[in-house]
C-alpha cells in the first residue's frame, strides 16, 4: 500500500480486554476471517514469490528505512552483549532476560519512531507493540513461533503505512529478517531462552518457522540441491550462507546432539519429499494449521487499526 497521512488511533485503544484477546472456539473462526489473517497471510505469501530461487547473497536495493531497521535491530543485539546472564540455580530462562526485555519495553516506541517518517509519528506506539511482542515473553522467558508471528506483522505493519514498499520485498526477508534471526538465536542462546508453545520432536522446530517457508522458496528449481541434501552435514556448511533453509538446520545441528532424525523428525521426514516446491506449498499448510491456527500460538496476537479484528472485506 501506499503511504497514507491517515493514522487510526494507538492500538492499545483498539485491543480487546486481556485474555479475551481469542477465545478458544468462536473467536478461532473470527480471527480465521479477519483482515488482520488476511493482510499477514498476503504479506507472508508476497514475500514468499519475493525471494523464490534468490540467494541471500544475491544483489538486492537497500532502501533508507531497511537500514534504519538493520539498526534497530543492531540496538538490540548490543543490549544482549551490555545484559550479561547471571548466576542462577535453574539453567534454563536466565532472569538477566527480564532486565533485556525491559529496557526495549521502555525504549520500543522510540526505536520505531526513529524507523518511520514524522507524518507518520502517530503510528509508532500501534507498531511498536508489535515489537515488543516478537522477542519472547518475559515472565515465562521463552519463546516461539507467536513471537516470531509478531515480528512478521510488525513488518507488516510498516507496508502497511507505507514505510517499506513493494520493491523493498528481498530486502525485508535477507536484510531485515534475517537479522532479526540472528539476534533472536543470539538472545536463545544467552539467556537458555526456553521453547513456547513446542511439540518436541513432532514439532518443525523449537523457535522458528518462517524462514523455512521463504527458505524453501529460495531453493525453488535450484539446479543441484534437493530436499535430500539438507540432512548433508558437507552440503549444509558449504551453502548455509546463500539460504535460509539450511541456516536454519545449522543452528539446529549447533543446539541439539544425536542423530538427526531423532531431534528433527518433522525435518527428517520432509527432505523426502521430492521438490521444494512442494516442499514450500506443504510448509505454508502446515504453517496456517500448526501456528496460525492454533489456539496456545496465536492467542496473544494483537488487533488494532492496522491488523484488525473485523471481518475481512477485500
Amino acid at each position: 500500500s501506499g503511504a497514507s497521512e491517515e493514522v487510526a488511533p494507538p492500538i492499545q485503544q483498539c485491543f480487546m480486554v486481556p485474555k479475551k484477546e481469542i477465545n478458544m472456539v468462536s473467536d478461532m473462526a473470527k480471527w480465521k476471517r479477519s483482515q488482520a489473517y488476511a493482510d499477514y497471510m498476503g504479506f507472508i505469501l508476497t514475500l514468499n514469490e519475493g525471494v523464490r530461487g534468490k540467494k541471500l547473497t544475491c544483489e538486492y536495493k537497500v532502501s533508507e528505512p531497511i537500514e534504519k531497521l538493520v539498526a534497530l535491530l543492531n540496538t538490540l543485539d548490543r543490549w544482549i552483549d551490555e545484559t550479561p546472564p547471571v548466576d542462577q540455580p535453574s539453567r534454563f530462562g536466565n532472569k538477566a532476560f527480564r532486565t533485556w526485555y525491559a529496557k526495549l519495553d521502555q525504549e520500543a516506541e522510540k526505536l520505531v519512531s526513529a524507523v518511520i517518517p514524522k507524518h507518520l509519528a502517530d503510528a509508532a506506539p500501534e507498531v511498536a507493540v508489535y515489537l515488543k511482542e516478537s522477542v519472547g515473553n518475559s515472565t515465562r522467558i521463552d519463546y516461539g513461533t507467536g513471537h516470531e508471528a509478531a515480528f512478521a506483522a510488525f513488518l507488516c505493519c510498516l507496508c502497511k503505512i507505507g514505510v517499506l514498499r513493494v520493491d523493498d520485498q528481498m530486502a525485508i526477508v535477507f536484510k531485515v529478517f534475517n537479522r532479526y534471526l540472528e539476534v533472536m538465536r543470539k538472545l536463545q542462546k544467552t539467556y537458555r531462552m526456553e521453547p513456547a508453545g513446542s511439540q518436541g520432536v513432532w514439532g518443525l522446530d523449537d523457535f522458528q518457522f518462517l524462514p523455512f517457508i521463504w527458505g524453501s522458496s529460495q531453493l525453488i528449481d535450484h539446479p543441484s540441491l534437493e530436499p535430500r541434501h539438507f540432512v548433508d552435514e558437507k552440503v549444509v556448511n558449504e551453502n548455509h550462507k546463500d539460504f535460509m533453509f539450511l541456516e536454519c538446520i545449522l543452528f539446529i545441528t549447533e543446539m541439539k546432539t544425536g542423530p538427526f532424525a531423532e531431534h528433527s523428525n518433522q525435518l527428517w521426514n520432509i527432505s523426502a519429499v521430492p521438490s521444494w516446491s512442494k516442499v514450500n506449498q506443504g510448509l505454508i499448510r502446515m504453517y496456517k494449521a500448526e501456528c496460525l491456527e492454533k489456539f496456545p500460538v496465536i492467542q496473544h496476537f494483537k488487533f488494532g487499526s492496522l491488523l484488525p479484528i473485523q471481518p475481512v472485506t477485500s
